[in-house]
């Protein structure tokens, strides 16, 4: 009789490195983060479906029908309507509590967000992933979550002027050097940093919230220069650098 092994062909691979785990309700010593080289544009991804997907037509009209159709999707959403992509379905929502059925909106009582489900197709390709292992990451610090408290998104959006939280590994802005601090940095033009100015609510190890400070629109990584050490007793000589992996949308410029 013959035996007929099934064979899974590989498709995807994402590459991971592994942080200290401090999560009080997970077990083990370290949780595994995505390491992302860039973020993709639209540009990017039609650039990657014409010259590997096998798309025939013109590049240019590609790009601007997927942003006219983007466009029209978003619009639709500020309708109240759920879209449905095939491999996740997005649905906007609004958040907070109504104490009268006559009660009007308070648009600080009830923010309007986007939610994001993933939907059969994405979660079937799961199962063709490989993750590679990449060791351990620089334990030195980093950023693992920037909330930006308007949206209530993470890791996607900065709105200027707004509140945002950093969750993270030895992020304490400590020290008298004059770089010591939060910056928000152009993808563009990484020369072009915008320091945050004003006190942080919260300064500690492991979070940091403060206000976003005015920014353009377009795309920001999170910077935070730092003396600290992990101990309060002693600062390091010079500051260290702790850059976001992640990127960060400005959507409405500052008023």
């Amino acid at each position: 009789m013959a035996i007929i092994n099934a064979v899974t062909e590989v498709l995807h691979r994402i590459r991971v490195k592994l942080y200290p785990n401090y999560l009080t309700n997970v077990e083990g010593a370290y949780i595994a983060r995505a390491d992302n080289e860039a973020s993709l544009t639209i540009e990017d991804v039609c650039a990657a479906l014409k010259n590997r997907g096998g798309f025939t037509g013109n590049y240019s009209d590609l790009v601007e029908y997927v942003k006219q159709f983007l466009d029209e999707a978003a619009y639709q959403l500020c309708d109240g309507f759920a879209v449905n992509l095939k491999y996740f379905l997005m649905y906007p929502n609004v958040g907070g509590t109504f104490d009268k059925v006559i009660e009007g909106r308070d648009t600080e009582k009830h923010p309007v967000t986007f939610h994001f489900r993933i939907l059969t197709p994405l979660r079937s390709l799961a199962g063709h992933i490989v993750v590679e292992v990449e060791g351990l990451a620089d334990v030195q610090g980093y950023i693992d979550e920037f909330i930006d408290v308007t949206t209530e998104s993470v890791n996607e959006t900065l709105t200027p002027g707004g509140m945002f939280s950093i969750a993270g590994h030895k992020l304490k802005v400590a020290g008298e050097n004059p770089e010591v601090g939060v910056y928000f940095v152009p993808e563009a033009d990484p020369t072009g940093l915008v320091k945050v100015s004003g006190h942080l609510a919260e300064n500690t190890a492991s979070k940091l919230i403060g206000i976003v400070p005015p920014l353009g629109v377009g795309k920001w990584k999170v910077e935070i220069k730092t003396q600290y050490n992990g101990s309060s007793s002693s600062v390091l000589k010079s500051p260290r650098t702790i850059t976001s992996a992640f990127t960060l949308t400005v959507a409405t410029p500052a008023s």
